[in-house]
């Protein structure tokens, strides 16, 4: 078993500690910071997402595997800024407004960094207009949103106007997500894409930076 997949196998199962000694060895070794995190941490991940899909694991095996990843990360930012390593992109995330929901939120973000993607978290209750200054400050190409009632869906709606409204709207790809959202209220108020689990979304976002 090479380092790589090593770190891909103690992700899965959430061992924190050993992932970071893990990086720590494949650095010390040589290995290029980009192939450790393409293919230990974000094959690791990748493989997670695909078993949430199919209902293999469920929501806290997920969270361990994220935390997991997180620990090697931590150990692999130093080395991958001094490699010229940058994220694929950057996303701004959040629950939006009247809305305090923050787990599907959390697991989207955790599954969205796992793809290798700079998330900017807003956390819950957003005006649209923190949402649109988030974005200009930090050149975000993509907007997540969380709505777990019926009552805040509509706050998504608000935060694409405002985009619009602030002439962004063309700027940033916008996904939409949440237990009452469907494609036909996503395709309704204009979102670019909705999705209907974390690992979904995970794999949306990256697609739009390999655009």
């Amino acid at each position: 078993m090479s380092v790589f997949e090593e770190i891909s196998e103690k992700l899965q199962r959430g061992k924190a500690k050993d992932v970071a000694a893990l990086v720590t060895a494949a650095l010390e070794a040589g290995e290029k910071p980009e192939a450790v995190l393409n293919e230990g941490l974000i094959a690791g991940m990748n493989i997670v997402g695909e078993k949430f899909k199919k209902a293999e694991v469920f929501v806290p095996e997920v969270l361990v595997a994220a935390r997991a990843m997180n620990a090697g990360l931590k150990v692999l930012q130093p080395a991958l800024k001094s490699a010229g390593v940058k994220p694929v992109g950057k996303a701004v995330i959040c629950t939006v407004k009247g809305d305090m929901h923050d787990i599907g939120k959390n697991l989207v973000k955790m599954m969205i960094e796992g793809q290798g993607i700079e998330c900017i978290d807003l956390g819950v209750d957003v005006d649209p207009e923190k949402v649109v200054n988030a974005v200009k400050e930090s050149g975000a190409e993509l907007v997540c949103l969380s709505a777990l009632l019926t009552t805040t869906m509509t706050a998504q709606r608000d935060v694409i106007e405002a985009l619009k409204e602030a002439g962004i709207r063309d700027q940033v790809k916008v996904m939409v997500g949440g237990a009452p959202v469907t494609q036909q209220y996503a395709d309704e108020i204009g979102a670019d894409c909705y999705t209907l689990d974390a690992a979904s979304a995970a794999q949306a976002a990256r697609s739009f930076f390999a655009a």
